[in-house]
């Protein structure tokens, strides 16, 4: 199931990803900015750091409305 993570450099939240879990949310951000694979690294179950910057996604406290079924 997918869900929305907002992604933290340090405490400022840089975005909000829509993956199915924290560690995808934070990968698909850094991977974004154009980080190589093989230059992640893996901290934690919702962190990764790249370049010596860590991130860390949580789960949004706000979810998006429902789009409306035509």
């Amino acid at each position: 199931m997918m869900r929305e993570y907002d992604v933290w450099l340090g405490r400022r939240r840089v975005s909000t990803r829509r993956a199915p879990n924290a560690y995808e949310a934070a990968i698909d951000y850094v991977r974004a900015l154009g980080c190589p694979q093989n230059e992640v690294r893996y901290l934690g179950p919702d962190t990764v750091s790249w370049r010596g910057a860590t991130y860390r996604a949580t789960p949004s406290l706000v979810e998006p409305p429902l789009s409306p079924v035509a």
